[in-house]
């Protein structure tokens, strides 16, 4: 696996309770999910490579369970 860099992120608690919720529902840790949010948001900008998808690797159905 790729060397990957680690920073702190501060979320106002309603927002932190609704990635919790919301991970929780997809199976993904915390990470996992803000991860795929960010990515997603990067490839809807116009602003991502292949190189950036932090699920490149996986199957489509376990990267997007809706596929």
């Amino acid at each position: 696996m790729a060397k990957r860099d680690s920073f702190l992120l501060r979320l106002n608690p309603a927002t932190m309770d609704a990635l919790r919720r919301w991970s929780e529902d997809e199976f993904r840790s915390m990470n996992s999910q803000i991860e795929m949010v960010l990515h997603r948001a990067l490839k809807d900008a116009g602003r991502s490579s292949e190189k950036c998808d932090p699920n490149s690797e996986l199957p489509k159905s376990v990267e997007d369970p809706s596929a």
